[in-house]
């Protein structure tokens, strides 16, 4: 059987193909009850914005926009991801005790083991990219693996399985996409759509054209804030399931201040798009970046893993 110990004790790595995780069932429920009434939101703004515009033919078309722009997503997401961050695939030879730590949380999640790929910058940082299980990929950055310890390491590694696992990736894909349509429209009107806010002098014509003003100033705001909303339940959801499916919950608390401290001294700006990838914001900023970050505060996500310890100890795995 293999192992990590530390002062606070040993906690069993041994693989355990397809074993449940236990515990949190009902947290994880809420989350996707949540992410869905947040995503049926989101593409109810893209139906409102085509129909005020375009009447049916409006809304018609933004409808068939959303779903071809999720496919599209959907389907090539990963690859893009990767290809952005100049990731590549990290040989076994260099680092077979992370591949096999990768296959060791496979195996104990029931799902195959994803690809390996490095990123070349010193900020310490990792994500998952994929449509699921079967065409996933973890990519680590050559930062993390110089300030984590390899059992916190393990505990990122468990994380980003865990939003594999969660088909997170689907989720933060669509949610990003349709906060995409929703703010790239509200530009394409304001740059090009003048004619069409003021094509009636009358009452009613004025009042239309201040209620499409309106919708689309306050639509891209309130995009944003869902899409935030999603991500930010996502990354709950994945420090409850990874911590889970490592067992060690501590070193996942333990990894995440390590690399909120790495972030804030080199932060990484490179497709800022795609921050809400990365087990931790990558963007440095103050209070009111904050408000605006697509992953929930450090604190509060180290809370929540200490408390899931100290209940750990109380009950058992």
């Amino acid at each position: 059987m293999a192992s990590y110990s530390d002062t606070s004790g040993t906690f069993d790595t041994s693989p355990r193909r397809g074993a449940p995780l236990r515990g949190g069932g009902w947290h994880r429920l809420g989350n996707a009850l949540k992410t869905t009434v947040l995503l049926a939101g989101l593409t109810a703004l893209v139906l409102l914005i085509g129909q005020k515009l375009g009447g049916p033919r409006g809304l018609a078309f933004a409808g068939f926009f959303v779903v071809v722009m999720n496919f599209v997503s959907y389907w090539f997401s990963d690859k893009i991801a990767l290809a952005m961050h100049g990731a590549q695939p990290l040989p076994r030879e260099q680092a077979p005790w992370l591949h096999e730590m990768v296959e060791e949380l496979a195996a104990r999640a029931g799902m195959p083991k994803p690809k390996v790929y490095l990123l070349p910058t010193r900020t310490p940082n990792a994500f998952a990219t994929g449509r699921n299980p079967s065409h996933a990929a973890v990519a680590v950055t050559a930062g993390i693996m110089e300030i984590l310890d390899r059992r916190e390491l393990r505990g990122v590694l468990a994380h980003e399985l865990a939003h594999v696992r969660n088909r997170d990736t689907l989720v933060g894909t669509v949610a990003a996409t349709l906060a995409g349509v929703i703010s790239y429209a509200a530009q394409m009107l304001f740059w090009f759509g003048g004619a069409m806010l003021s094509r009636s002098d009358d009452d009613d014509g004025i009042a239309d054209t201040l209620s499409h003003l309106g919708l689309l100033l306050v639509a891209p705001i309130a995009a944003t804030l869902l899409q935030l909303a999603v991500s930010r339940s996502r990354e709950y959801g994945a420090d409850a399931t990874g911590a889970e499916l490592s067992g060690d919950p501590e070193a996942l608390a333990s990894a995440l201040m390590k690399m909120e401290r790495g972030a804030e001294l080199m932060p990484y700006d490179r497709a800022p798009a795609t921050s809400h990838l990365f087990i931790v914001n990558p963007l440095s900023g103050g209070v009111v970046m904050g408000l605006f970050s697509t992953h929930p505060p450090i604190p509060k996500r180290v809370q929540r893993l200490r408390e899931m310890a100290a209940r750990t100890w109380r009950q058992g795995w």
